[in-house]
């Protein structure tokens, strides 16, 4: 289950970002709560291609691709020194795949700033310096640990190789520089896989902006500079105001949101950032039985399709019939004058999923 963990401040509006994407009612509170357990939810991912599959198939059941969020407790000054909340805090975020940085712009005197000012860049800066400072925590553990091995016999040529790479990670950390930014061999990601560095995850900033906050906001010149120069990307969210939209009826949302000058509601911004930010990609299975989504990584093979669904659908898998949503739909929805145009196709097990494909899988296990 894909797993995003969204981080921030305490009062930086997480648990209001969090009802924006989940809809879940989380508690919102104008005080730093010290909180420990998460609140989750899972989400189903909008895409009007599946409701349109669902209303063509009309099946018995239907299932979209889901997200799971998680809305972290604040990360405090020297969390990663095992401040505050420190080391609970921390291990929920090493479960999680992608982070939601949520970055408080809003003025709001009833909340007050931890930092006692609006500062988005200090802010920004805070939390990103406490997910580096635990990841030099891990690697300061596992180079203990190997410096002890080594004292007593030879180490293994793998455990040299991550030796070696865990010194030169150390040392890019100390420049205060995520590991997000190291240019990583596919091979030396391997040696990794089983760290779980915060630094290295996938992140999204979350401006949270209140709704006098539309156009150019002078606050954020110095942290959307900083992201821009480190390739990080943002969305901007009216997190009070978005939250109280989804109470409305579709037609007075519709009217709120032109007055923001957004086109598509918080919930849909923020969850297709998030599959955009792990690059993912839906592809479908549909029948009068079921119609569904799967989530696979942008780039995946067929086999990786039929894995996804089952793990006898990619042990046996002999071909995959598959065409293309929009060609589905300009045939009329109709497999039968797909097959006649030559758009519904066989593909072995090298074809490259691409975005909207539906698939059928031909197996023999």
């Amino acid at each position: 289950m894909l797993k995003c963990g969204i981080v921030g401040l305490p009062l930086s509006g997480k648990s209001t970002v969090f009802n924006v994407i989940t809809r879940a009612g989380a508690e919102v509170k104008p005080y730093a709560g010290g909180k420990t357990e998460p609140n989750r939810a899972l989400v189903s991912v909008p895409d009007k291609r599946f409701d349109e599959l669902v209303r063509i198939f009309k099946p018995k059941s239907e299932k979209p691709a889901d997200v799971e969020f998680v809305d972290l407790a604040g990360l405090s000054r020297d969390a990663g020194k095992g401040a505050g909340l420190g080391n609970s805090f921390l291990s929920f975020v090493s479960e999680s795949e992608a982070l939601l940085h949520v970055v408080r712009v809003f003025r709001n005197d009833s909340v007050p700033h931890p930092e006692n000012s609006i500062d988005p860049l200090r802010d920004y800066r805070i939390v990103e310096a406490e997910l580096i400072y635990r990841d030099l925590g891990v690697i300061s553990n596992r180079l203990s640990r190997l410096d002890e091995k080594k004292a007593k016999k030879k180490l293994t040529t793998a455990e040299s190789t991550e030796l070696e790479l865990l010194r030169e990670l150390e040392a890019f950390l100390l420049e205060e520089r995520p590991l997000r930014e190291y240019a990583l061999t596919d091979e030396q990601k391997r040696t990794l896989s089983g760290f779980a560095f915060l630094t290295l995850k996938p992140e999204l900033v979350v401006l949270n902006l209140d709704d006098s906050q539309t156009g150019n906001v002078p606050e954020l010149a110095g942290l959307e500079a900083e992201m821009d120069a480190k390739g990080l990307k943002s969305v901007r969210v009216y997190g009070a105001t978005e939250m109280e939209l989804e109470q409305l009826d579709p037609e007075d949302r519709e009217e709120f949101m032109k007055d923001l000058a957004i086109t598509e509601p918080g919930r849909e911004r923020l969850i297709h950032e998030a599959y955009r930010l792990l690059g993912l990609i839906s592809f479908f299975t549909s029948g009068s039985d079921e119609v569904r989504a799967w989530t696979i990584h942008d780039g995946d093979n067929a086999v990786d399709a039929a894995g996804t669904i089952h793990s006898d659908l990619a042990r046996g898998f002999i071909r995959a019939q598959v065409v293309a949503y929009d060609d589905f739909i300009a045939c009329g929805a109709s497999m039968a004058a797909c097959r006649d145009k030559g758009v519904l196709r066989l593909e072995g097990k090298e074809y490259t999923v691409k975005d909207g494909d539906m698939i059928e899988i031909r197996f023999n296990v």
